[in-house]
């Protein structure tokens, strides 16, 4: 069986753009043809896919560069260079990629099916069809095409559950979760027989829920002790935690410094605090289970709801079951993470740019307005509206302003122009 893995690195390139290309129309009794260079072709986006069929990151330990196919330059006679393929990377459902350099969330692949583009190819050079002008009717160049730089990212899977079941080793998560759902956890009597996250779908009444059991905690888990952050990474996304208590003490442990102790490390990280929570009072088949569970009644004072089961009887399961799938259907779905607007800060420099005027027309110049202008798609709507927020983020619409630019002002970037909106 292959391994788990939950955490990989991912480096991704989008395609280069092609280079235009020189070329003089050439035909027999024509002496003097005119320039017909034709374009480079876009290069190809990366893309990523999540797909169900996929419940671990192992692929990208052995394989974690990716690159999509370049654009190819242009040729004479007006022949456009072919743009590169697109590259689709599948991802399982629940990961999110994480920008290295920055930390911030760039995707969220929580629905079977997403697609999210990663990062777009670069536009294709112009070939000096486009040069000519009364004046320079042979221009002997073009322009190359828009160059990509590859760019690391950290993939996290984290598991996509309604009820997450947490709780020390060996308090009978995997027993409950195989009571509950057609899942075949592996069950042993030692400490972390669960070292991998394991999913079920219990059917109650019409309703399906999907159930979590996640690699036990133990103190300091918080900080990385144990399985830590392994585990916490994945009950993140549930909506409701059942906190299953050993409440029959069977290996020497007292169930209220258990429950104490879980939730202590919930709390520390930061992501768990104040989710609703359930307590599975489990093996209340062994002997001290009814005492465990009085003195775990008292210690809560009617905080959470406490449901007495044994989990290896099948006892008190439909109790639990019931009030689970009752809370369930009152509770809002769980949100994605948000994502936030990223890409690499071209305009940080205050050199990469400056503002020009052509007559009435406001030019804003520099090599990193090539870069922005060519790596946006101004067919999308949400490529357009991450090329105005990053204007203004630069500061270049505060600096157009202040130059006297106003409603319906023409501002010109590279071959584009616009209408100055306020």
């Amino acid at each position: 069986m292959a391994a788990f893995v939950d955490r990989a690195p991912f480096i991704a390139k989008a395609g280069n753009g092609g280079n235009g290309c020189v070329s003089f129309h050439r035909e027999k009794f024509v002496q003097n043809g005119g320039p017909d260079g034709g374009d480079g072709g876009r290069g190809g986006d990366v893309i990523l896919v999540a797909d169900s069929n996929m419940h671990t990151l192992m692929d990208f330990r052995f394989h974690s560069k990716y690159m999509a196919e370049n654009g190819q330059d242009g040729a004479g006679n007006r022949r456009l260079g072919k743009s590169g393929e697109n590259l689709y990377v599948k991802l399982p459902v629940g990961t999110v990629v994480r920008d290295k350099e920055t930390g911030v969330v760039v995707a969220d692949m929580y629905e079977e099916g997403r697609e999210k583009v990663l990062l777009r190819g670069g536009r294709g050079g112009w070939g000096n069809m486009h040069f000519a002008t009364p004046t320079r009717q042979a221009p002997n160049f073009a322009k190359p095409g828009l160059k990509t730089e590859a760019r690391e990212f950290i993939l996290e899977l984290k598991s996509i559950a309604d009820v997450g079941l947490v709780g020390f080793p060996n308090v009978g998560k995997s027993t409950l979760l195989s009571a509950v759902t057609a899942a075949k956890p592996k069950i042993a009597n030692y400490h972390f027989t669960t070292l991998t996250p394991n999913l079920g779908i219990v059917r109650r009444h019409g309703q399906d829920f999907v159930m979590a059991d996640i690699p036990g905690l133990v103190e300091g888990a918080s900080e990385g002790q144990g399985l830590g952050h392994y585990f916490l990474r994945h009950v993140e996304r549930t909506r409701l935690l059942l906190h299953v208590v050993d409440v029959s003490g069977c290996e020497g442990r007292v169930p209220m410094e258990d429950f104490d102790t879980i939730n202590a490390e919930l709390d520390k990280y930061g992501e768990l605090t104040g989710k609703p929570q359930v307590i599975a009072a489990n093996k209340m088949d062994l002997p001290d289970g009814e005492v465990g569970l009085e003195m775990l009644r008292d210690h809560v004072k009617g905080k959470y709801p406490i449901f007495p089961i044994s989990a290896a009887a099948h006892k008190g399961l439909d109790e639990l079951l019931d009030y689970l799938a009752e809370t369930l259907s009152k509770m809002p779905a769980a949100e994605p993470f948000p994502e936030e607007e990223w890409a690499p800060d071209l305009l940080a420099d205050s050199n990469a740019w400056h503002i020009e005027k052509d007559g009435h027309v406001f030019v804003v110049v520099g090599n990193a307005i090539e870069q922005l202008v060519g790596s946006v798609n101004f067919n999308d709507e949400e490529s357009l509206n991450w090329f105005h927020r990053t204007l203004r983020r630069a500061g270049i619409i505060d600096a157009l302003r202040k130059l006297g630019a106003n409603e319906g002002s023409t501002v010109r970037m590279e071959n584009m122009e616009f209408d100055f909106v306020e």
